[in-house]
């Protein structure tokens, strides 16, 4: 049974979602402050977490950045506020994917279900063991990338486009196939979304992320991963 853990300050939400999630056979835990919410990551492991962007004390952004510095775990972030600059600082901190309120509890278990899915590699395409091209090697059944013999922690999505890149080396692809590849029909937001976790991505895997030596852009079209 998957677990999830739900951080929001608001209970009636909490509640309710948390009634569907355990409807749909979910274990559920859930914090109503930034402060728990880190405590119930710590001991109860969860498989994924739904995180409120405002939090008393602790607000969101700060409990993904430091649930990142030691954890790969799915997070989607949960915001009343539908800016692009909220969304993308969201993405850039570590969140795999966002949910603006108010929201449909019903799409948010499928959202919940479809990062799940991702992060497990969901699809026969992604079933090989071992891909590796220069200094740079990712062991799918293992959900392991190593960069320089280095394992690096890397969330769902950045595997995915990582995997995708080390699957068409030299090859221009364009971001419309890129998001249909790694989010498939289950894609919401916007392009610049792709562009946050390609410069994520980069952050991880580049010696010079402003000069990248692998994953370059190709303008007009997408980007391409090169194998120096």
């Amino acid at each position: 049974m998957k677990k999830i853990l739900v951080i929001e300050d608001e209970r009636p939400m909490v509640e309710a979602v948390k009634f569907s999630l355990e409807k749909e056979g979910f274990a559920v835990d859930m914090a109503l402050d930034g402060k728990t919410g880190l405590e119930f990551f710590h001991t109860a492991h969860p498989d994924l977490i739904l995180l409120d962007l405002m939090l008393p004390g602790m607000d969101g952004l700060e409990v993904c950045r430091l649930i990142r510095r030691e954890s790969a775990v799915p997070i989607i972030m949960l915001t009343a506020k539908d800016s692009d600059v909220d969304k993308i600082v969201g993405l850039e901190m570590g969140a795999d994917d966002y949910v603006t309120k108010p929201f449909n509890v019903r799409e948010l278990v499928a959202r919940v279900r479809a990062v799940l899915r991702r992060s497990a590699g969901g699809e026969d395409e992604y079933a090989a063991n071992v891909l590796e091209r220069g200094n740079i090697a990712i062991d799918m059944e293992r959900h392991e990338v190593r960069v320089d013999e280095r394992v690096i922690e890397i969330p769902p999505m950045e595997f995915r486009l990582l995997e995708l890149f080390l699957k068409n080396p030299g090859k221009a692809l364009a971001r419309e196939y890129l998001i249909a590849k790694a989010w498939g029909g289950d894609f919401y937001g916007q392009t610049k979304t792709l562009d946050v976790h390609i410069r994520r991505l980069r952050e991880k895997v580049e010696t010079d992320p402003a000069n990248p030596a692998h994953i370059k852009t190709v303008r007009g079209v997408g980007y391409r991963f090169d194998s120096p």
